[in-house]
This record gives C-alpha cells, sequence and structure tokens, in this order.
C-alpha cells in the first residue's frame, strides 16, 4: 500500500476539518455525530478516526487553524501607516468580511465552552493568544507615538474583545445585522479607548 505523504496528509486533514465545520454549523455540536462528518468528508469512521479520534479533537484542530490564520493576520501587520489603520483593517476583516460560517462555528464554540472543560480550554487559550497579539501591536502603537504611552492598554484589550464577542453573537442571532454599518461605529469606540484619560481631581499630575 503507497505511502501518503505529509502534503496528503495535510490536505486530507484540512477537508476533515472542513467538513466538520460544515457539520457543526448545520447540526451543532451536540446534533452532528461523527458519522455525519464521516460521510460529510466522504471517508470511513476508521479512516476519520485516525486523524481526529473525537468531536473535541475535530474543534481543537479547527481552533488551531483558525488560530494560525489570526497569527498570520497580525503578524503581517503593515504599521507605516499608522496603528489605527491596521486596527480598522482587522476590524473590517473579522466583523464584516469573514463568512458567515465562520462565525456561526465561533459562537457554537463559545456556547458549548461552558460545558465541556475541553472546548473551555481551547477558547481561553485562543483568547489569551489574541491578547498577546493585541498587546504587541498596541505596545508598537505606543513606541511609535499613535497612541499616548498612559492609556490603560490591558483594561481597553478587554473592552475591545468583550465587544467583538458581542458582534460575533449579533451577527450569528440577527439575520438584519449589517455589520458594515456598526465597523465604523466600533472603530469610533476603539479610538476614545486608546485615547488619553483627562486628570480626575486631586489626581497628582506628575
Amino acid at each position: 500500500m503507497p505511502r501518503i505523504s505529509a502534503q496528503q496528509q495535510s490536505d486530507r486533514r484540512n477537508e476533515i476539518l472542513a467538513a466538520a465545520q460544515r457539520c457543526f454549523v448545520r447540526s451543532g455540536f451536540h446534533g452532528a455525530s461523527m458519522q455525519d462528518i464521516c460521510a460529510e468528508a466522504g471517508m470511513s469512521p476508521g479512516n476519520l478516526y485516525r486523524y481526529f479520534p473525537s468531536k473535541e479533537a475535530l474543534i481543537a484542530g479547527i481552533a488551531e487553524r483558525d488560530r494560525a490564520e489570526v497569527a498570520h493576520s497580525f503578524a503581517e501587520a503593515d504599521l507605516s501607516q499608522g496603528v489605527f489603520k491596521v486596527l480598522e483593517g482587522l476590524a473590517h476583516y473579522h466583523f464584516a468580511q469573514r463568512p458567515i460560517e465562520d462565525v456561526l462555528l465561533c459562537t457554537e464554540v463559545m456556547g458549548q465552552a461552558r460545558r465541556h472543560p475541553d472546548i473551555g480550554e481551547i477558547s481561553r487559550s485562543f483568547d489569551v493568544d489574541v491578547r498577546r497579539w493585541l498587546r504587541d501591536l498596541l505596545d508598537a502603537g505606543v513606541a511609535r507615538g499613535d497612541i499616548p504611552g498612559d492609556v490603560d492598554l490591558d483594561g481597553a484589550i478587554t473592552m475591545l474583545m468583550t465587544i467583538a464577542d458581542g458582534m460575533w453573537w449579533r451577527r450569528a442571532l440577527d439575520p438584519d445585522f449589517d455589520p458594515e454599518k456598526i465597523v465604523p461605529i466600533f472603530i469610533d469606540i476603539m479610538r476614545h479607548l486608546l485615547r488619553s484619560r483627562p486628570k480626575q481631581a486631586g489626581e497628582s499630575s506628575s
């Protein structure tokens, strides 16, 4: 029997993940069985289990694939036009341009994170990575002078990620939601969060 090359294994793995994503979006995590995913991928259960032994392993594979994509988008950020231009581009892509299937899968994973410890750990790990990538980007913005040095970056990141979660949930649940109209408002909020704060009464100016 001929050996499968590493590229063929990678391609097959990606095909399985794509099939699993379609099943999870269509039927939900609980509604999609491994048999359904096998049929969607066009392969036998024995063959699929060689790649992914469980639905949780499939979610982990999808998360790793998405983590690599998001990491690449941050790594490719061109700061020559300023950090806010980069942030605006990321917001437009992830909130308005990502396929609805990605949004539905993300909210499905978020919904399962509280019930399944393994999925919860996957979700938390992804959040930690996104927070780190955002912090690196904002630190670069401070170094460039695009963001004032007195901004609470960690607090701003927490607020931006909270709003981002809400944007994805709204897009998943409301068929009339138009993210293209909301993204400019998000960008205004982002700029507000990343500006200097006026001194409070009695606060030292030093």
